[in-house]
């Protein structure tokens, strides 16, 4: 049993001594899954006090053959699993704490050799009689031991995004330490399963990412792992059946996260120092300063202070997390700021409310702009006209609520009056027309949302035969004019 190689059990141990411990071990199922896939590269963000690290730990103490964790896991949920059995403690298991690496080192460089000599040091202690090809390099030496044992290996990777905090204008520092993230694990066979996580989601210069083998389950997106995210309110309300405590109030409190795989997810830290005391506080904010948070309120971009004291009032306020590039430094608007600070767990998200609450841009800026829709133009070309437009905020969400009303074959060309205090849906009721030409009278119903698709489309068809006269006429009266 190595320092990083083979770890052994004992920190699962603590969290399972402790006097609240909620079975999280259903994630092992998922990696259990995964392994040996085309899906085994998984990257999960979350704030701090989120339980990274002890669902690392969990992991490590499952998949260590440096332990013998069966009393362990012995009556959690994953031992109900058939395959529990068959992966417990068979894995050569690289357990590696970047914190640790960095807060030791002074430069990128000095941090990548003391990566790799201290794994170079666990292996050669675990397997002196290998036959090593390069003794100084460990991604080799890893593959020579799983050539020689048969052994494969699980990566677990904490604090993978520490580097992209400490050096967050050092980009030459960031791309080399994704390189070596990238050279280590990508395309390697001996490797059945490598798990990272961290605050930030992985880095993404343009649209890409930079390590493209990793399937990311972050706060904004956590897919089939939203349960495993935080609390669920089923597990919250389990806690206060079995410590007295009044479930509306730590809703009000912590419900901070709503996903489509859970509706409700509460902050670990915050509920188990609630359940405890008896009292809900604002524990989890007490672990940062303010004047972190208020450099990132600070900046200099419209709207971003209004929304933040709207929502300081109870308000919703829609994001777009898509143009988000992952890191601390990079922000080109509004939604960037509030993204991060969702995924630094300032700010709450509902996943749900960018495509059914129907939020608008800005319900104060009623002043009409022209949009025009052209011939052949779809509705994801559409969507993106109107994003582009600073009309909606969210492309895909507008698309969603198009499809949903069965609006998406319907859009007409034509140039309408929108406003960005106009919902999505008030907008398709205007671009859903039949004809341009009565786009003031659509308008009036899209400001007030009186009006429904089919009454828009009545009160226009008995215009229509002269609206198309009208128009071949000035189409003829163009062209000989040109």
């Amino acid at each position: 049993m190595g320092g990083y190689l083979n770890p052994g059990n004992e920190k699962f141990g603590e969290a399972l001594n402790s006097q609240i411990y909620v079975d999280k071990t259903g994630l092992i199922e998922y990696t259990n899954r995964v392994m040996y896939s085309n899906q085994k590269y998984v990257c999960v963000s979350r704030p701090r006090r989120f339980g990274k690290s002890m669902a690392a730990n969990m992991l490590a103490a499952y998949y260590s053959r440096g332990c013998d964790s069966r009393e362990l896991f012995q009556g959690l949920k994953i031992s109900k699993a058939d395959a529990c059995e068959k992966k417990l403690n068979q894995y050569n298991t690289l357990f590696l704490n970047m914190q640790e690496f960095l807060s030791q080192t002074s430069s990128m460089d000095e941090m990548l050799r003391l990566v790799k000599k201290s794994v170079l040091w666990d292996l050669f202690f675990e397997y002196p009689d290998i036959n090593y090809f390069d003794k100084e390099n460990f991604s080799r030496a890893m593959q020579d031991v799983y050539q020689q044992t048969k052994c494969p290996f699980v990566i677990i990777i904490d604090e993978w995004d520490c580097i992209f905090r400490e050096y967050r204008e050092n980009h030459e520092a960031q791309e080399q330490y994704l390189d070596f993230l990238r050279d280590f694990l990508k395309d390697k066979a001996y490797i059945h399963l490598a798990y990272m996580t961290g605050i930030l989601p992985i880095k993404k210069y343009g649209t890409h990412s930079a390590l493209n083998m990793f399937d990311e389950f972050s706060m904004t997106n956590p897919g089939p792992l939203a349960e495993f995210v935080g609390f669920t309110e089923e597990e919250v309300a389990a806690l206060c059946k079995q410590y007295g405590r009044n479930l509306s109030e730590l809703k009000e409190w912590y419900d901070g996260y709503h996903f489509e795989k859970a509706r409700s997810i509460y902050s670990p830290r915050s509920v188990v120092t609630a359940i405890l005391t008896g009292i809900c506080d604002s524990y989890w904010n007490r672990t940062e300063t303010f004047e972190a948070l208020r450099f990132y309120i600070d900046m200099n971009f419209e709207g971003l202070k209004d929304d933040v004291l709207s929502m300081l009032a109870g308000e919703r306020i829609p994001v777009n997390t898509g143009t988000f590039s992952n890191d601390m430094t990079t922000f080109y608007s509004e939604d960037d700021v509030l993204t991060l600070l969702i995924h630094l767990g300032y700010l709450g998200y509902d996943f749900s409310y960018q495509v059914f609450g129907d939020p608008v841009m800005s319900k104060y800026d009623t002043e009409t702009v022209e949009f025009t829709v052209q011939e052949g133009q779809n509705l994801s070309d559409i969507a993106s006209a109107l994003e582009h437009a600073k009309l909606i905020k969210y492309k895909a969400a507008f698309e969603i609520r198009a499809k949903l009303e069965k609006l998406d074959n319907k859009l007409s060309p034509g140039t309408y009056e929108l406003s960005k205090s106009m919902t999505a849906d008030q907008m398709l009721v205007v671009l859903t027309t039949t004809s341009a030409a009565n786009n003031d009278q659509q308008a009036i119903l899209g400001e007030d949302a009186t009006g429904s698709i089919k009454e828009t489309e009545d009160s226009s068809a008995d215009e229509k035969a002269q609206d198309d006269a009208d128009a071949s006429a000035d189409n003829a009266d163009g062209s000989a004019g040109e």
